[in-house]
């Protein structure tokens, strides 16, 4: 069974899958955006860079597109990790 954490702690670099969203700790525009953006349990999902001050956002791959996401959102994302053997 793979591990879960949230998706503001991925390492850079790190490819994972969208476990859960807890869509009640979004506000509705947020929701809205994540869900046209494709964001869904069993997308995959890429950590591509994150502020140097390590409270701004967090620039994530999902699909074919680069997406800027504030903590506060990638903290309501949980990804599910798979050993290199999975």
């Amino acid at each position: 069974m793979p591990a879960t954490i949230c998706l503001e702690k991925l390492s850079v670099r790190q490819t994972a899958t969208i476990s859960a969203i807890d869509w009640s700790r979004l506000a509705d525009p947020e929701a809205r955006r994540l869900r046209e953006l494709g964001f869904d349990e069993g997308v995959g999902i890429e950590v591509l860079h994150r502020a140097t001050l390590g409270k701004g956002p967090i620039a994530c791959r999902v699909g074919r597109m680069t997406v800027a996401l504030r903590r506060a959102v990638a903290s309501a994302i949980d990804v599910a990790l798979f050993s290199p053997a999975e």
